[in-house]
């Protein structure tokens, strides 16, 4: 007879499982299980069972329970294995033998592996303790906060267990297999940091540097948005050992391979096979994706084998100096204050290569990416080329960026340098030292020697670069001012820059060149729910498609946030989801996919205005066709004219208003819809979609 905790709550004897009947008497067995050998009071037992307060009648309730489990299991020949279920007083006692109940076996099991000192042992005792579990812990009992608690302690000890696999499988050489162990856990649990920091480990040294630091920046994200905190000693101190490994130019050891019981692609819990890596199949943290993976930066699904990865040294295409791709002094001649600086770093691989992975299904946006070449490669100034790409929320301006950064990394052999700015997110933005810490880092700088403020670490920065052929991309900028430590100095550096403002500072003061991204057309929109959904897909309705792209206002992210409905529900047709769609109530929280969506991301945008400005802005959504002059503003609002223009005019740098021509103005559908929520006038289903959008990477892109 074994009974079962780690999953749904059962007993079996022989090839045959006892009924145990409704969910308040598998509850009472699960408390008695919990606790074997040992009287458990009657009172514990009625405050466990229910939630509010009992009936007069729970005492009867719980000794009938008692006695029907006492019959079930004296007739599955309980006597024979030596199990009791007793009475004492107003308590009970199982007594049984410990090893039969499958959790006393797991923490057994645990115990005896040592992933240290012990690896290629440690590996078959915990991958035997992890096949015990066959769900989450303590299923069909009642959902009161003492299962609960007992449930979350279970699955600490189980994540617990799956980190020490895989930290065998890394002692072992074996990083393939412990990314795939580590994988599934950390999907589900994006806030646990040293099962994040051993994934990242994981990864780099399978050669996803890429990969490991997207993991590194999405937790970030996570936990200063969720829990206001930045990240702790584990995880800062894993980030801080692949950027120092990279400025190193250490090649990470190549991975064993997987073989016998130590497949990479049997990983308890579902873990993918070692191939897998975060981000979903339709860009890092886009929707898109039908794996139940998250987004983020972030991340869902793993895309399938054969899809682009970021290069893992070098970058194809530029030419290569003896030692290797972006070895010191490739592409040039001489030697300077930089080419001293690296030598005496240590620096002797690639240069830094920061970049996300190059975004999934990228369509278009030829003239844009034609745009950005144009002023990157204008040397004719003899100053560093900037661009800054705007547009709206959800327009696309980080992968646009991200994605040409990959096309032309060739161009930079010294190095990709990426950071996440979160001028529009949940939290506080990166602060200038912060972000130059981790490029110093990443440039081979070591701990020691990075300076505590800004304005000595920049210094030190621009002199480190002044001779590399550098790539610097900036994303998600609040403002000029945030920006400007942050931009090397060498005429050989480039920059790119994203943001929702149009950064009018960075043109006037240091002659950046705009590059803006518009809503796609219709063609191009339909397209993209191609890309995401399958050709065939789309072509059973070209019509619907056509106006789900119109009810989308044209944004790709609210697009692959459609596209991630209709890949949840492969038996809806689109023009379901375009009548769903019709209901303006309901559009924003349709619009959302987990910790990505439109109201998000709106949200951000309108969380920097000043109180006037959101005001008017709410204003302005009353309008009844989204098209208004500074007249009709100016009524609607109740401001002077004055201060009306001064409004539209902060509203339109902030890519929430329009002007088409000279005091012709419009607000797009969707912004009108957000506002309109903001302001309480809508129902509760579009509430409710901003709430579902809150929270992760709604404040980029």
């Amino acid at each position: 007879m074994e009974f079962s905790l780690l999953g749904p709550i059962s007993v079996t004897t022989g090839s045959a499982e006892l009924s145990l009947g409704p969910a308040k008497r598998r509850s009472v067995l699960a408390l008695l299980l919990l606790q074997p050998n040992t009287t458990v009071p009657l009172e514990q037992l009625i405050d466990s069972l229910w939630e509010d307060e009992p009936p007069e009648h729970a005492r009867t309730v719980v000794q009938g329970h008692v006695s029907r489990l006492r019959a079930t299991l004296a007739e599955g020949g309980a006597e024979a294995y030596g199990i009791e279920l007793t009475t004492h007083g107003s308590a009970y006692l199982l007594r049984l033998p410990e090893e039969l109940i499958d959790a006393h076996r797991f923490g057994e099991l645990v115990a005896l592996a040592r992933p240290e000192a012990a690896p290629a042992d440690a590996v078959p005792l915990l991958r035997e303790a992890l096949g015990l579990w066959r769900g989450p812990a303590l299923t069909g009992t009642v959902t009161s906060p003492p299962f609960a608690a007992a449930a979350h302690a279970l699955e600490e000890r189980r994540l617990t267990a799956v980190e020490a696999l895989g930290r065998a499988h890394g002692a072992l050489g074996e990083h393939e297999q412990a990314a795939a162990v580590l994988y599934s856990a950390a999907v589900n649990h994006p806030l646990r940091e040293g099962l994040i920091a051993g994934l990242m480990r994981a990864l780099f040294h399978t050669g996803r540097q890429s990969d490991a630091l997207e993991w590194f920046h999405r937790t970030r994200r996570l936990l200063n948005e969720e829990l206001g905190v930045d990240p702790g000693e584990r995880l800062r101190g894993a980030y801080e050992e692949i950027l120092r490994a990279e400025a190193a130019g250490a090649r990470p050891a190549a991975a064993k391979p997987a073989g016998g019981a130590r497949a990479a692609g049997s990983a308890p819990g579902g873990a993918p096979s070692a191939g897998s890596r975060p981000g979903a199949a339709s860009g890092s943290g886009r929707p898109g994706s039908s794996s139940a993976a998250p987004s983020a930066t972030g991340a869902g699904a793993p895309p399938v084998d054969g899809e682009t990865r970021v290069p893992v040294q070098g970058a194809a295409g530029h030419e290569e100096a003896p030692g290797g791709p972006g070895a010191p002094g490739a592409g040039r001649t001489g030697s300077g204050p930089a080419d001293g600086a690296r030598e005496g770093s240590g620096r002797a691989g690639a240069g830094p290569r920061l970049l996300p992975r190059p975004p999934a299904r990228f369509l278009g946006r030829e003239d844009q990416l034609a745009a950005l070449t144009s002023v990157m490669t204008d040397r004719t100034t003899g100053e560093s080329p900037l661009a800054v790409v705007t547009g709206p929320a959800g327009v696309g301006k980080t992968a646009c960026a991200v994605q040409w950064a990959h096309l032309q990394a060739g161009a930079f052999p010294d190095g990709q340098l990426f950071a996440d700015l979160r001028g529009f997110g949940e939290g506080d933005e990166a602060p200038a030292a912060e972000i130059l810490r981790d490029f110093l880092l990443a440039l081979g700088t070591p701990p020691e020697r990075v300076p505590g403020s800004a304005q000595a670490a920049s210094a030190l920065f621009r002199s480190l670069v002044a001779e590399r052929r550098l790539l610097v991309v900036l994303d998600n900028a609040r403002s000029s001012a945030q920006v400007r430590p942050l931009l090397p100095g060498g005429p050989h550096c480039a920059t790119v820059v994203t943001s929702r403002s149009r950064l009018d500072g960075l043109v006037a003061t240091d002659c950046a060149r705009p590059v803006g991204l518009q809503t796609l057309g219709h063609e191009e929109g339909v397209a993209l729910l191609g890309a995401m959904l399958g050709p065939d897909r789309v072509a059973e309705d070209p019509a619907a498609a056509r106006e789900l792209v119109g009810l989308c206002d044209g944004l790709p992210l609210a697009l692959r946030a459609a596209a991630a409905q209709l890949t949840a529900r492969p038996r809806w047709r689109l023009a379901r989801l375009a009548s769903a769609l019709r209901d303006e109530r309901r559009r924003l929280a349709l619009l959302s996919a987990e910790d990505t969506g439109i109201a998000a991301a709106l949200r951000m945008s309108v969380a920097r205005l000043s109180a006037d400005d959101a005001q008017l802005l709410s204003a302005l959504a009353t309008s009844a066709d989204g098209h208004l002059n500074a007249s009709l503003a100016a009524a609607l609002a109740g401001y002077d004219p004055e201060r009306t223009q001064d409004g539209l005019d902060r509203l339109t740098e902030m890519h929430l208003v329009d002007e088409e021509a000279t005091d012709v103005y419009t607000i797009s559908t969707l912004t009108q819809l957000f506002a309109r929520d903001e302001r309480g006038e809508s129902g509760e289903g579009a509430t409710d979609g901003t709430d579902d959008g809150s929270k992760g990477s709604g404040g980029r892109g």
